[in-house]
């Protein structure tokens, strides 16, 4: 060959540049960054779009969401108005061997307001077989209206009704177990107490 490349001796010359080789590897090491950064940039938009945060906003939700119960007034459950103890007649009777338990206790039945009708010995269906404090008696319309509000003055006492009984009278038959009547400061807060019942609670659930 001939001018500027011509072969003289044993030396060949060279047909391009050499290579450069640091400028190569900056370049390189500056591609990976800048692809490393893209990449960890599109996570970040990743996270921001379809809720990569949802773990702390599930915690949070823990602290804003759940059950509360709220005592509020049930309609369906409205109780039926108390009568007063003045219009109740109440039959005192004594079915313990221990005597003058009858007119002790309608004594001070009578004191409280109780209009009293008999005083005496129960009938031989309940004489000596009373075991508890005492059995309340009465016709059927008289387990939620009478019966409760006689049963504020002996509590623990049995409350029973007869189909077949006439009339509004209800019987306080004294059992074995009989000490005295509640007293009246509780007796009074009892009778409170059921003219005004608490609100049943309701349940809400938050979100």
């Amino acid at each position: 060959m001939g001018g500027k490349y011509r072969i003289k001796g044993n030396k060949h010359p060279r047909m391009r540049r050499p290579r450069r080789r640091g400028r190569l590897v900056v370049l390189t090491v500056a591609s990976v960054v800048v692809l490393g950064v893209g990449g960890w940039g599109t996570l970040q938009l990743i996270d921001v779009f379809t809720g990569g945060g949802k773990k702390a906003s599930a915690a949070g939700d823990g602290t804003d969401c759940g059950t509360t119960t709220k005592a509020s007034p049930s309609p369906s459950a409205k109780p039926l108005p108390q009568p007063q103890p003045r219009t109740i007649t109440v039959n005192v009777l004594n079915a313990t061997t221990r005597g003058g338990l009858a007119k002790k206790t309608a004594d001070e039945l009578k004191k409280r307001g109780f209009k009293i009708g008999d005083v005496g010995n129960a009938t031989e269906q309940y004489d000596k077989k009373v075991k508890g404090t005492g059995l309340l008696l009465g016709p059927a319309a008289a387990l939620d209206t009478s019966l409760p509000v006689l049963g504020t003055q002996l509590p623990g006492a049995e409350r029973r009704t007869e189909a077949a009984r006439k009339g509004a009278a209800v019987d306080l038959v004294i059992g074995d177990g009989f000490k005295e009547l509640a007293k009246k400061p509780d007796a009074d807060r009892a009778l409170t107490k059921l003219a005004t019942p608490e609100p049943a609670p309701t349940t809400k659930k938050g979100c």
